[in-house]
């Protein structure tokens, strides 16, 4: 699923009106602008070219992403073969490139994305044994970026500097030409940008680790037992690979250790924190990637057996997750951008959309490019309120009686109502009282769970 930054705000030419959504992160301080600054300006030039379509505000974001990741990947391919014979560098690649969950992250617009893009460019600068494109200025500029974009970056690049640091003979030159001016730069720079605008003092690397890790804030989002990413989320992760990646292991251990303990500290680390998601170990993926490539290499007469089932079993999952899984929260969005055209009409009513779902379930108007009113079931966590409980639980635990509350006369209805479809029955009632018909139904996914169902539906007030 692809995730638009709330904080890009859309500029519709013809009504001159600037719109958008800031969730509760933008509020706190916790998100940095850096990043989504660089697709806002973007936006901007398409703005000023007067070519801002919604399919141009959808893609390029994507399209710039890929093209990073791209260019990260031929860099990472260079890396091996400096370090490793051409047979090895290309098995290596070959991994690299057969990676479902690559494929599935690596053009989306996330934090954790970048993150891993950076961490590869900087591989290729950092001083790995027999590394002869070791440069400590540039990798630890991109370091310092990766740590701007997610400061969790910091967890991967630990183990890393360390040794670093360790093998460094002038020790004190290292700190005092490189890694001190370096890091402040960053710390200035990312904090300026920031302040203008927040419009106000705020260090966003501080107050991410306040909220995540002092005041454990991410845990409202779920929280797993503290050994899920050694028994699920690393296997599920890498996939396929895992056999080659344990074998690779054995082969390589002596000469990749620190990459092997780079690995296993960031899961050790983010097995801490209670909150846990698959995408935050996204970064050590290509690190792995180096084992199974030797592991292919050394595999002589089973090599071409072993290769094709990991691209067959890849191709699948990739192709599955990309295409088909979860389509719908995107697909729903495309069906409401066509709502734009009405509301750009003088005659009543104008489009008023209420997303009756689990929250931040569908991107929202970088999909639309038009200031037509819509609302979602909002889920800040809880900063302190006693007795907190989120819009979206409320709603949940008594959809008839938030629905009636909320709108208690037909004149403040939402003409448009978009929810899964394990909600219809329980507000039933409700939709055939004030006269909402079904309008659309669209596949979301094989494996409804919970909140989530199979399809999503669009319910019209006539």
């Amino acid at each position: 699923m692809f995730y638009s930054y709330s904080i890009i705000l859309c500029c519709s030419k013809l009504n001159s009106v600037t719109y958008g959504y800031l969730t509760w992160e933008w509020k706190a301080g916790i998100r940095g602008f850096t990043y989504p600054l660089f697709f806002a300006v973007i936006y901007k030039i398409l703005y000023f070219v007067n070519y801002d379509s919604v399919d141009l505000l959808i893609w390029l974001p994507r399209i710039f992403q890929a093209l990073f990741a791209a260019f990260a990947d031929v860099k990472f391919f260079f890396l091996i073969r400096k370090l490793e014979s051409r047979d090895v560098a290309q098995w290596t690649f070959f991994c690299h490139m057969c990676s479902w969950f690559s494929w599935y992250c690596c053009t989306r617009t996330l934090t954790n994305s970048m993150e891993t893009t950076i961490t590869c460019l900087a591989l290729f600068y950092f001083p790995l044994p027999g590394s002869k494109t070791h440069s400590s200025k540039i990798y630890l500029t991109l370091v310092a970026l990766a740590v701007i974009v997610r400061p969790t970056a910091l967890i991967v690049w630990f183990p890393l500097l360390m040794y670093h640091f360790w093998q460094e003979d002038n020790k004190l030159r290292l700190i005092t030409h490189n890694v001190i001016p370096i890091g402040a730069l960053a710390v200035v720079i990312s904090t300026v940008i920031d302040c203008i605008f927040y419009e106000k003092w705020t260090m966003v690397q501080f107050n991410f680790l306040k909220f995540n890790v002092f005041n454990s804030v991410a845990d409202f989002y779920g929280s797993h037992p503290w050994h899920w990413y050694f028994t699920q989320g690393f296997a599920v992760v890498i996939g396929p690979h895992l056999p080659l990646f344990l074998h690779g292991c054995s082969l390589a251990f002596k000469r990749y250790k620190i990459l092997l303990a780079a690995v296993v500290w960031t899961i050790v680390v983010y097995s801490l924190l209670p909150h846990k998601e698959f995408r935050f170990i996204y970064p050590v993926l290509p690190f792995c990637m180096i084992f199974c490539g030797i592991s292919l290499a050394n595999l002589k007469a089973w090599r071409g057996a072993a290769a094709s089932v990991l691209l067959v079993s890849n191709l699948f999952a990739a192709l599955y997750t990309g295409l088909i899984h979860q389509r719908g929260t995107l697909d729903v969005m495309s069906h409401l951008q066509t709502l734009c055209d009405v509301g750009s009409a003088s005659t009543p009513p104008q489009p008023d959309v209420l997303f009756l779902m689990p929250c931040h379930s569908t991107p929202f108007y970088s999909h639309v490019h038009c200031p037509m009113k819509m609302r979602f079931l909002e889920c800040p966590p809880d900063l302190g309120e006693e007795g907190h409980v989120d819009e979206a639980d409320r709603f949940y635990d008594d959809p008839l009686h938030w629905l009636r509350t909320s709108f208690p006369y037909k004149s403040s209805l939402p003409t448009h109502l978009v929810f899964f479809n394990v909600l219809e029955k329980e507000i039933s009632v409700f939709l055939q009282g004030n006269h909402f018909v079904r309008t659309a139904e669209i596949f979301h996914t094989h494996f409804p769970e919970g909140r989530v169902g199979g399809s999503i539906f669009i319910y019209e007030r006539h």
